[in-house]
């Protein structure tokens, strides 16, 4: 691992604290750049995402994902873990702490919007920053691309039903612009990009191809650092506004988290997984769409909402939580039996 990525913690910590000052001290900036957005999707962070991204894809080998098919199991625990199990365990978590534990602290409307918020967040699985996680862990980037492309299928059919479900309404309008064009995004454009890369540099060797990856991982870790900043930068008022509250709905959100690799991982150790299909898995029940999230939660109940703002501190969990999780990942590749 290269000198950025050994500390990438590190980092991490510095730039969540610059966020959150840069943001307060410089509101009109990130208010401009908030403002900067499409369906919901911020176009500077989709612009540092596919930059995260696009050296990942330049890894996927089309003439080995048809020996994915042959492997079942992987993909049979994320579809799981992401659509019969994760769901379910957030909304229970959100309504034993807001609707019991919390209860004393948290106004009963207020706390009905930040169960909604947190059931948004386990409704829709990771499309876009599980490649960051699948390649910190050295995982098979074939795989988790048809592992990812399953679940944006899936999550087309199933986010809707099962959201209306849980939240107990049935008019939920799924924001249709939002998810497709995140997919576009974050999935489609840098894999075309990804793909085509490769083909022309494979002309030359495989070396060749080896040499580019390592040459744009820079790039990776940068557009994951300022990426942070940025999403912090643009919380640091409601961050510094109702610390309280961001605390209440980080602790139900960090159980959810680190449970949910915890269930995955046990499962994958019991299917023999190998560790570079098993690490991405997990990774992929474990994160979220946080952009989906956020925009049904401000067109069901508003901007201002406590929906809204529990998705927002998804977004502020995830990172950090994601980022141990690798670590932990990483330390315990000699549990899993090789490739």
């Amino acid at each position: 691992m290269g000198f950025f990525e050994r500390y990438l913690s590190v980092w991490v910590g510095l730039c969540i604290i610059a966020g959150v000052a840069l943001g307060s001290l410089f509101p009109n900036v990130f208010s401009a750049i908030a403002n900067l957005e499409y369906a919901h999707v911020n176009l500077v962070v989709a612009v540092l995402i596919w930059l995260m991204i696009y050296p990942m894809m330049i890894q996927i080998d089309f003439s080995s994902i048809k020996d994915v098919g042959r492997k079942p199991k992987g993909l049979l625990l994320t579809l799981v873990i992401n659509w019969l199990i994760k769901p379910f365990t957030m909304a229970l978590l959100g309504w034993l702490f807001f609707k019991g534990i919390f209860a004393d602290w948290v106004d009963p409307q207020t706390a009905t919007e930040y169960i909604a918020g947190m059931i948004l967040l386990g409704v829709a699985p990771c499309t876009a920053m599980v490649f960051v996680w699948s390649h910190l862990t050295k995982g098979d980037a074939n795989y988790t691309l048809v592992q990812v492309s399953i679940n944006d299928l899936i999550m087309v059919i199933a986010f809707a039903p099962i959201t209306g479900l849980l939240l107990g309404v049935t008019d939920i309008t799924v924001p249709w612009d939002t998810l497709l064009l995140s997919v576009v995004l974050y999935v489609v454009l840098p894999l075309v990009a990804g793909v085509v890369t490769r083909k022309r540099v494979e002309k030359k060797s495989e070396a060749a191809v080896t040499a580019l990856i390592e040459r744009f991982k820079p790039f990776s870790v940068f557009g994951l650092l300022v990426t942070i900043v940025i999403l912090f930068a643009l919380q640091s008022q409601t961050i510094l506004a109702k610390p309280q509250d961001i605390v209440l709905i980080a602790i139900p959100l960090l159980i959810q988290t680190y449970g949910i690799f915890a269930i995955a991982y046990f499962f994958a150790k019991k299917l023999k997984l190998p560790h570079n299909v098993a690490a991405p898995a997990c990774m992929i029940g474990t994160s979220n769409f946080f952009e989906l999230a956020v925009a049904v939660a401000i067109s069901l109940f508003g901007l201002h909402s406590g929906a809204a703002l529990a998705t927002v501190v998804g977004v502020l969990v995830e990172v950090p939580v994601m980022l141990s999780l690798v670590w932990f990942a990483n330390r315990t590749r000699h549990w899993f039996g090789p490739a």
